[in-house]
């Protein structure tokens, strides 16, 4: 789904909620009593990139993609003990000829002056982001549950790497300058 907020379609936003965030999330809850069963198991979710960091025009994806990373992060929290094991696979923009796939809603001229018309540009011209090779990652998730104990998280890209690196400093930053405000709202002893 490709497309700023403002534009998708209450069915658009339904699909694509269904698919990335619900479908991931059913299939997870279906394999974990056969994992428990057979006294543990890997899991490998296929996340992005997009589940840390934030694109325009990218709005609905990323709402997907950070939904199944949280409940990822939750339910591996919930099956450690019976040596079930999940790693988030984060690939940035990978050679797979995706821009191919996007659906897309009607565009507003309003956003072509935009961040959001940037991110359509780059992405209809080419240009948007430096690709991974397809079958390298495929490769990396692959031989990723091998790694003892299981990352939570697996990046495949430099790039991908390099921002969402970027976004981790800047949230923490972030973070950082709020500390006094945090504190003033705690309950008084």
């Amino acid at each position: 789904m490709f497309g700023a907020g403002e534009e998708l379609t209450d069915e658009q936003i339904h699909h694509q909620l269904e698919t990335n965030l619900i479908g991931s999330i059913q299939l997870i809850r279906a394999v974990l009593p056969h994992l428990r069963e057979q006294g543990g198991g890997r899991i490998i979710q296929v996340s992005s990139e997009g589940g840390q960091i934030a694109y325009p025009n990218f709005s609905l994806y990323h709402a997907s993609k950070w939904g199944i990373e949280g409940f990822v992060e939750s339910v591996a929290q919930e099956v450690a003990s019976f040596g079930i094991a999940i790693t988030l696979a984060e690939p940035g923009p990978t050679a797979t000829n995706f821009a191919a796939g996007l659906v897309s809603p009607a565009p507003m001229a309003v956003y072509d002056k935009t961040p959001a018309g940037d991110v359509r540009r780059a992405v209809a011209n080419g240009t948007f982001g430096g690709l991974s090779d397809s079958d390298k990652v495929a490769r990396a998730m692959i031989d990723s549950v091998d790694f003892v104990p299981a990352p939570k998280r697996q990046v495949y890209g430099s790039e991908a790497w390099q921002r969402i690196g970027d976004a981790y400093r800047e949230r923490l930053a972030d973070l950082v300058s709020q500390r006094t405000v945090a504190a003033s709202t705690d309950a008084d002893a």
